[in-house]
């Protein structure tokens, strides 16, 4: 098993690529090694040490590493990890996670299917490459909040996506969207 490893455009992140799915389409977000008991792969990887947050893609993993940290030596034990996993045949997560919770108004349901799909076309895939996701969380009163996983969740440039990219893109296709808001979880 060969596993790829790029950097990503935060310094404390790296995205493994094992070659294979790794959740088949969802993604999810463990913040901290006690969100982690539903996914063995993330709580091996947590288990390393000087891991301060795992994400799962749909075929990568990206992991941030904590200030004291260096990924001269934890990239290795993570591949090592990743490795072991894979070989096992254990599930990546046990169980479905909970849903997220919408906060949109009924009389908008038809503009959040055009964010959403913009989302899904134009912005997904991009931050995808980057090892994140961005995860619809609302529309009210035309402002848009979104949630950043992965690499994006406090990458330094992750404002700058939002604001100058994301919104902007919205506000030109969906003229009912005023701005464009980051939410915790």
């Amino acid at each position: 098993m060969f596993i790829e490893t790029e950097a990503t455009p935060n310094p404390a992140t790296l995205k493994f690529i094992p070659g294979r799915e790794v959740t088949g389409g969802a993604t999810a977000d463990f913040a901290a090694p006690d969100t982690a008991a539903r996914s063995p792969l993330a709580g091996a990887i947590f288990a390393l040490g000087g891991v301060e947050r795992v994400f799962l893609g749909s075929d990568f993993v990206t992991v941030t590493k904590s200030d004291d940290a260096h990924w001269a030596g934890l990239r290795p034990r993570v591949l090592g990890a990743l490795m072991d996993h894979f070989m096992s045949g254990l599930a990546v997560i046990d169980g479905q996670g909970a849903a997220a919770v919408e906060d949109v108004a009924e009389e908008d349901r038809e503009i959040v299917e055009q964010i959403k799909e913009l989302l899904d076309t134009r912005v997904r895939p991009a931050v995808a490459g980057d090892g994140g996701d961005i995860v619809f969380r609302g529309f009210r009163d035309g402002i848009v909040k979104l949630h950043m996983q992965g690499s994006c969740s406090g990458c330094p440039s992750s404002t700058a996506t939002l604001k100058y990219g994301i919104e902007n893109m919205l506000k030109h296709y969906v003229p009912e969207v005023v701005a464009v808001e980051q939410v915790a979880g």
